[in-house]
């Protein structure tokens, strides 16, 4: 899969002489420019540059982001960067409930400016069976893994550890199926750097884009 050839054309990329906090300084800068944009992203566009918005801030808006400003609420703890887009339909997870969600995905890897792993098009030659996501509520901490029976995008590219920026949405959405012709699933935007990304990611100390959409399994 196209995946792995850009995973391992970043692996042998790195300079055997970079240091660690050689990479994160990279890593850095290239969410910078991201953020600065206002140009194509993955298949989304962005029509301004990312307006950054605080926790404080995020909360006092009853836990929002403005679409239309493209603001994304930054979480200083971990360094992600989140848009929800569409906060879903249904109810969120409750405390001590494990729940599995469907989820659709395109992922875009900042440093190397590359579409890396979807499963919304076939036409890209990746799987695109929903991942299943099996994830569980504990005092508003996620835990979670990949456990569709199926090989799915992320479970061939990655295996079953779920990226710790998936989590992070599920705080703050809904997560029921659409039973109406208004009720949309919910959908997010997500910066995640190398720390809180897929084992590739973290290895080779780059951050992704993601653009996700989650709603419960039937």
């Amino acid at each position: 899969m196209l995946c792995f050839v850009a995973a391992m054309a970043s692996l042998s990329s790195c300079n055997d002489g970079e240091t660690y906090a050689d990479m994160k300084k990279k890593e850095n800068a290239a969410i910078s420019e991201f953020l600065a944009r206002n140009t194509s992203v993955s298949r989304s566009v962005f029509t301004k540059p990312v307006s950054v918005i605080s926790e404080t801030d995020f909360t006092n808006n009853g836990e929002t982001t403005d679409v239309e400003k493209n603001e994304f609420v930054l979480f200083e703890s971990t360094g992600i960067y989140m848009q929800i887009m569409r906060k879903g339909t249904g109810e969120k997870i409750k405390h001590g409930e494990t729940a599995v969600l469907q989820c659709r995905f395109e992922e875009y890897n900042i440093l190397s400016d590359t579409l890396q792993l979807l499963n919304t098009d076939s036409r890209y030659g990746y799987s695109i069976i929903p991942e299943e996501l099996s994830v569980t509520n504990t005092y508003g901490s996620f835990t979670g893994s990949f456990s569709s029976i199926y090989a799915t995008a992320m479970t061939s590219a990655y295996g079953t550890a779920v990226p710790s920026g998936w989590l992070v949405p599920l705080r703050y959405i809904k997560v029921g199926r659409q039973s109406t012709e208004d009720g949309e699933i919910a959908k997010v935007r997500i910066i995640v750097p190398s720390t809180q990304g897929q084992q590739y990611a973290s290895a080779n100390v780059y951050p992704c884009f993601y653009e996700i959409t989650y709603q419960k399994k039937d």
